[in-house]
């Protein structure tokens, strides 16, 4: 079995004064305790805020992320039942018109022509906002309030892979989403009891290639909101995962790796994740949509291939006792990139 890895309970900087990794700041808490004071290392340092959103008739995700030569925004949606997809990316080198805080909570923004995301904090409440003038060809507007509850936990680990390479990652689960994306003439409501908001919060300094996969998910199931976060290959060998489940708000760390069965010829077969030395997640995961994102300019090379689908299987306490996950609604991914 893996060691279990230190759990934080004190704010603490994610980087020294010479830029390198902290080696205090190493470990997992359930609130976000590290500040991203990420300096130095030009070209390599990585930033993003991800934002997904189940709702009941689509999923709408936006993006703002600045790779330390380039900003690179995008905005995609789903809708389930019509397996209607657009995605627009606006890919900006040097941009001031952008804001991506230290702090996991703290406002972002990015303005561009014909693309604005926006998100604000306050009273336990983000609000998000986005702006597309020209989606598939019709204006899109998100309207977004995602409650994050004071009791929730959330999960907030530094990876290291050594002193000069190394990444904070925040990831929030099943939170609470009301309000409105609107697509030309079209209107998606999301209601806080069955839309829940993921966060995907990122900064690090990044070694040219990377690979990696991750599997989530948050919704209400048989009366309880489960949440689901596993990752892979990136975290191999640190000591360190980002593997968890979330079960009302409260987080069960796993400390173990876990492993990402799948057809790299075809994507669209079923996955299989699991603990690489327990039982004690199970789990398998049936796509129903591929997302496919490719970007290749000058610098920038990445491949994505995001599936959506349904998860069905289990996942254990460290007590035994096993939380069943059927037909749970959620995306899986591979990512490679070179940047």
């Amino acid at each position: 079995m893996q060691h279990v890895e230190r759990e934080l309970t004190e704010r603490v900087k994610l980087c020294d004064t010479k830029g390198q990794l902290n080696p205090s700041a190493i470990g997992y808490s359930r609130r976000p305790l590290v500040e991203s004071n990420l300096h130095g290392n030009f070209m390599r340092k990585k930033k993003w805020n991800y934002w997904c959103v189940f709702g009941e008739e689509i999923m709408f995700s936006a993006t703002i992320s600045h790779l330390d030569y380039a900003t690179v925004c995008f905005v995609y949606f789903l809708n389930y039942e019509t397996q209607r997809f657009h995605e627009k990316t606006v890919v900006v080198p040097f941009t001031r018109q952008l804001k991506l805080s230290p702090q996991v909570l703290d406002p972002s923004h990015f303005r561009h022509d014909g693309m604005t995301i926006q998100s604000v904090h306050s009273q336990l409440e983000t609000h998000l906002t986005v702006t597309v003038e020209d989606f598939d060809g019709e204006p899109l507007y998100a309207n977004l309030q995602i409650q994050h509850p004071e009791r929730y936990d959330s999960l907030n680990v530094v990876v290291p892979w050594n002193r000069q390479t190394f990444q904070f990652t925040g990831k929030h689960h099943t939170l609470p989403t009301s309000g409105t994306v609107k697509i030309g003439s079209q209107r998606f409501e999301f209601e806080p009891d069955e839309s829940f908001a993921v966060l995907d919060y990122g900064r690090g300094v990044w070694p040219r290639n990377s690979f990696w996969n991750w599997a989530m998910a948050s919704q209400r199931s048989h009366g309880r909101i489960i949440g689901l976060n596993f990752g892979g290959h990136w975290t191999d060998g640190t000591g360190m995962t980002e593997n968890a489940f979330f079960v009302n708000g409260k987080m069960t760390k796993i400390h173990e790796d876990v492993l990402f069965r799948y057809n790299r010829l075809n994507y669209k077969e079923p996955w299989l994740v699991h603990t690489k030395f327990s039982d004690d997640v199970k789990l398998t995961f049936t796509p129903f949509f591929e997302r496919v994102s490719k970007t290749d300019v000058r610098v920038v090379k990445s491949e994505v291939h995001q599936l959506f689908g349904y998860y069905n299987g289990y996942v254990r306490y460290p007590d035994g006792k096993k939380i069943k996950v059927m037909q749970m609604l959620g995306s899986i991914e591979e990512h490679d990139a070179k940047w």
